[in-house]
């Protein structure tokens, strides 16, 4: 496969362009110029791929589970297979290092549907006997049409977080990415069709929001909806999609907490720290945006986690040296700069970075910026409360384990947090306090396919991950037989 500078439609198994003829640029974050575009696709467009996953959906979803499997397995050969393509293009799009496109997101993607369409092959459903009167089962079946929206921070990664588990459950799937981020759905879309994924059982419309995810939400015939994204977005798609009862499975922001007693592996938690912090520019829903350490090693963590952050790289993606590429757009960095310049604002002071560094050459127009430490901010500070979404974290002591579950909890959102020490009991005392639906102890983004993940408060509506994720896209009977 070789990217194309045109980006087209994936409908009904064809590659198209939008009905519009027209087109919008996408930008290289890197360079801040318009590297490819994407069809300016609308209603009708939309409109086609409901229509195209309708005509497919009787014939998929009566399917054997063995040859869906068979054909998703051939979908994440074929990522597998082009890696370097994918992670090419998902780092020009993004901005990220391609190191982490090659080792995160493509990886991950091709993981996504080796698990759902292994996990289709050992699917069971329970029974009940009221001995001498009735038996009781379950009948799952695939929901229909559905729509999967995925955002711009881990494109191929979320998106067939989300395509994976309704393709394997029989489902056909209207699809949309980013429209800052469309290249590596675009080049998903031709694996599918080399993989021979049957016309309409999915299909990728690209273009706004405005037009193309207004278009997916209210549609009447997609059944159930998939998102991840921000707050603001979740919460209007939550009110348009409940008032027309359709199924809702979304993942919305985090403002997450990274708890540091002061018994931890210090060394082992400063690699953590950094991480969690600053990989993929923050740029993740489950990054460590506010930090607590305990008192006794908390002058000692301020000066360490400082020199480390001012040593990382930032630059050129391609380089192997560089730990943090491009923010994703212009506006997106100025939102960033804009929270900076908040924080001071509310007493806040900025220990090290919050300023682009001079680049000069092909890359002097990039969305580069230095990651920033603050120090000395309130709880309540909108710079505590906010997800700012980039390479930003507030750092504050504690003395006790009851201050420091009170200022983990201290936010609207509860999406994951993180915890240092090397006494057990006290992890899970903090643990089972903590208002997240993730908590990673000694550790960050360790993952595993089979647990899911309920996001809590503002952060997102259903669980998501491991056999939930594929369950939502079943609807479940219960049968009664009497005898």
């Amino acid at each position: 496969m070789a990217s194309e500078k045109y980006i087209k439609n994936y409908i009904d198994g064809t590659l198209v362009p939008a009905a519009s003829q027209d087109y919008l640029d996408t930008c290289n974050p890197a360079t801040g110029r318009p590297y490819a575009h994407f069809p300016d696709s609308s209603e009708k467009d939309v409109e086609r791929a409901v229509e195209a996953a309708r005509r497919a959906f009787p014939s998929w979803s009566t399917l054997e589970p063995k040859w869906r499997f068979r054909l998703l397995m051939r979908i994440a050969d074929i990522i597998e297979q082009e890696m370097e393509e994918f992670a090419t293009a998902e780092a020009i799009d993004t901005g990220k290092p391609v190191a982490m496109a090659k080792s995160v997101d493509i990886p991950r993607a091709q993981a996504n549907f080796r698990f759902y369409a292994s996990a289709i092959l050992h699917e069971q459903s329970r029974a009940y006997h009221k001995p001498g009167e009735s038996v009781h089962y379950e009948m799952r079946q695939p929901v229909g049409v559905v729509g999967c929206l995925s955002p711009w921070n881990l494109p191929l990664y979320l998106l067939t977080s989300k395509i994976a588990p309704a393709l394997a459950a029989g489902n056909c799937v209207v699809a949309k990415t980013s429209e800052l981020a469309p290249m590596t759905a675009f080049l998903f879309s031709r694996a599918c069709a080399r993989a021979g994924l049957p016309a309409g059982v999915l299909n990728v419309v690209h273009g706004t929001f405005d037009k193309v995810g207004e278009a997916i939400i209210q549609h009447p015939a997609i059944r159930a909806l998939a998102f991840t994204g921000d707050h603001k977005h979740g919460k209007a798609i939550y009110q348009q999609a409940a008032g027309q009862f359709k199924k809702i499975s979304m993942q919305l922001g985090g403002k997450n907490p990274n708890i540091i007693f002061s018994d931890c592996d210090f060394d082992q938690m400063m690699v953590g720290t950094l991480r969690s912090s600053f990989s993929n520019n923050g740029q993740i829903g489950f990054a460590a945006s506010r930090i607590y350490v305990q008192r006794p090693v908390y002058e000692r963590f301020r000066e360490q986690f400082s020199k480390r952050t001012q040593f990382l790289k930032v630059g050129d993606p391609f380089s192997a040296v560089t730990d943090l590429g491009a923010l994703i757009s212009r506006e997106h960095m100025e939102q960033v700069l804009s929270y900076l310049a908040l924080a001071e604002v509310e007493g806040g002071k900025i220990l090290c970075g919050g300023k682009p560094p001079e680049i000069n050459g092909d890359l002097e127009n990039g969305y580069f910026l230095r990651p920033a430490i603050i120090e000395g901010l309130p709880l309540d500070a909108r710079t505590n409360q906010e997800e700012i979404f980039g390479p930003v974290v507030t750092i504050a002591p504690f003395d006790t384990e009851e201050e420091a579950i009170a200022l983990a909890n201290g936010t609207d959102f509860g999406l994951s947090a993180s915890i240092w020490t090397k006494d057990i009991a006290r992890a899970n005392r903090v643990a089972e306090k903590i208002r997240s639906g993730l908590i990673w102890v000694n550790s960050w983004m360790v993952q595993d396919l089979r647990p899911a993940v309920e996001p809590l408060k503002k952060s997102g509506v259903h669980l998501n991950g491991g056999l939930e994720d594929l369950h939502f896209f079943y609807d479940t009977k219960t049968v009664c037989v009497k005898y």
